[in-house]
């Protein structure tokens, strides 16, 4: 909590900081970069960087905390925390990294409101940093612990057993492990980092979800290729691993981590996924079929057409194989499917056209526009916020507003 001193200081200069955020987050990166160059090899994703999700992400995060601190005290944040937390634990971020990122943000505050942050307003931000960055720091020596390993052990080399092309866009990479030591399951819905080093030699990181159970000696994730779009650069890691690794390379992966994951309270579920969005989808799936599962899934997926669906037989035939599970597909290029699901749709999502009960959690994956809408469609429907999860791919744009 912050202390008496520092509250009213926060109170009165947040919504100045707030509305610049945004600019200090940018002056923050480029000082640090400048100054630490080594931070974008291996630690950073440079193409979050060049779209600015990485900025906006550090913008939101940072104003979202300091108005909890003082609009209501007396909750945490804790969704926002953990959800960096396990980003954090699956690069591999160590303690000491917090000072250096403290410095260079102290300094963008400064830099950006000049004489305005006087010694006592400096004061009270710092309360506010150390505040986050120290929750931050706990939750992840937990979550380190938990798995057995320091911040440098969370990587692990596989090799690429199998690669298989599901769409287009989207390839999937089955791996599996090198050495002999035992592999810790990962849970339904978790990610793990991909690093590896780019042409010209700089190691960047990606996260990408699971999308099948651990059987003990391998993994499994799905790729979809980024396309340069409105003069962004192409995704580079997903472009090397669609076109240059092959069966038999090796690769690099954290420790599964994400904090979206599959509750095991016993009430009926709904994943909704639009896109690549599927793939913590049927990572979750796969998890209910290796556990024989009975509860009640309803599976919820909107594409562009049946071949563009990602993973879609393996979804489909997990769906089968759960005993209580149904599939409802909305298609923008049509509503026909050759699949045996329950409801084919054309356009849109509409989650009330599935007739879900009233007591299930929802999980929502897909691009951020798709989650929104399909957010707001539910809770107008009378469905609890605190019942809907969602993962988000990269640095997550959205959290802050919901923190």
């Amino acid at each position: 909590m912050l202390s008496d001193k520092s509250r009213p200081v926060i109170t009165a200069t947040l919504p100045v900081v707030a509305d610049r955020i945004g600019e200090i987050a940018q002056r923050f990166y480029r000082h640090l970069f400048a100054e630490h160059p080594e931070l974008l090899d291996g630690v950073f994703n440079r193409g979050n960087q060049a779209h600015g999700q990485q900025q906006q992400a550090l913008a939101g995060s940072v104003a979202a905390f300091a108005t909890t601190l003082v609009e209501t005290p007396e909750r945490v944040p804790e969704q926002l925390l953990r959800r960096i937390a396990h980003k954090h634990a699956s690069l591999g971020i160590r303690p000491d990294q917090y000072q250096v990122v403290h410095d260079h943000l102290m300094w963008a505050i400064g830099d950006v409101l000049g004489d305005a942050v006087t010694p006592e307003i400096a004061a009270a931000w710092d309360e506010v940093y150390w505040l986050m960055a120290n929750a931050l720091i706990n939750q992840e020596r937990g979550l380190y612990s938990a798995r057995g390993v320091r911040p440098e052990t969370v990587w692990r080399d596989w090799r690429v057993e199998r690669k298989i092309k599901e769409t287009d866009e989207v390839v999937t990479f089955v791996v599996k492990r090198i050495d002999d030591r035992l592999v810790k399951a990962s849970l339904p819905g978790q990610y793990v980092t991909v690093r590896m080093r780019m042409p010209d030699g700089t190691l960047q990181p990606r996260q990408y979800s699971l999308t099948r159970a651990d059987d003990g000696e391998h993994r499994q994730f799905s790729v979809k290729r980024v396309r340069g779009e409105g003069g962004d650069p192409e995704g580079e890691m997903s472009a090397l691993l669609h076109d240059h690794v092959e069966v038999g390379d090796v690769l690099t992966l954290s420790l599964p981590y994400g904090d979206v994951v599959l509750d095991d309270a016993g009430r009926p579920v709904v994943f909704a996924s639009a896109g690549i969005g599927v793939s913590p989808m049927a990572g979750m799936l796969s998890h209910l079929v290796a556990a024989e599962s009975g509860l009640l899934i309803t599976v919820l997926h909107a594409d562009t057409d049946e071949a563009s669906f990602p993973l879609r037989r393996q979804v489909v035939n997990d769906v089968l194989a759960l005993r209580n599970a149904r599939m409802f597909l909305w298609y923008e290029k049509g509503a026909s499917s050759l699949e045996p699901v329950d409801g084919v749709f054309e356009g849109l999502m509409d989650p009330t056209a599935a007739d879900i009960p009233g007591d299930a959690l929802y999980y929502l994956c897909g691009p951020l526009p798709f989650m929104q809408a399909v957010r707001s469609r539910l809770i107008d429907s009378g469905v609890a916020p605190h019942d809907i999860q969602y993962e988000v791919f990269g640095p997550d744009l959205w959290q802050a507003d919901l923190a």
